[in-house]
């Protein structure tokens, strides 16, 4: 089955229902980058009147993770994926629209390669840029990613 930014959606408001209801919603997903959108509002900002930064993590991590999640059933064998780490940098005041992107999926491939080869579990950093309406960047998060084959117990 394949991960499209409908089913996506669907799976925040079944299983991430804060992601959802603070607007979080993919916007589109390939192989090779992922899309999430979110928008400024009064149940998602800070006292300061901008976008609050864990509603900004939840959209960058998303832009992330559903194409290592997308990449993980496209081998149907059981691997594990987990954020070990993650940095961020916060440069103008979110408002309005806000796209996080990441352009980081073909790391992805190599990892879950050297894990179903390997059997250890394998990291990878990948980056998601969240830029306002104007084309400024807002904030810019980097996520290491784990992922390692499952073992049955």
């Amino acid at each position: 089955m394949q991960i499209t930014s409908k089913k996506l959606n669907q799976f925040l408001m079944l299983k991430l229902p804060s992601a959802w209801l603070c607007g979080v919603r993919v916007k589109a997903i390939s192989d090779t980058n992922c899309s999430v959108g979110v928008k400024h509002k009064w149940i998602n900002q800070n006292p300061f009147k901008s976008m609050y930064f864990a509603v900004q993590a939840m959209a960058a991590e998303l832009s992330t993770g559903a194409m290592v999640i997308s990449k993980i059933r496209s081998q149907k064998q059981p691997i594990s994926m987990l954020v070990a780490q993650n940095k961020s940098v916060f440069t103008k005041k979110a408002t309005g629209k806000i796209i996080f992107k990441c352009e980081d999926g073909a790391l992805i491939d190599n990892a879950i390669s050297e894990t179903l080869k390997t059997g250890e579990g394998q990291t990878f950093w990948m980056k998601s840029i969240g830029i306002n309406e104007d084309g400024v960047v807002v904030s810019t998060f980097e996520f290491e990613w784990t992922v390692k084959v499952k073992t049955k117990k």
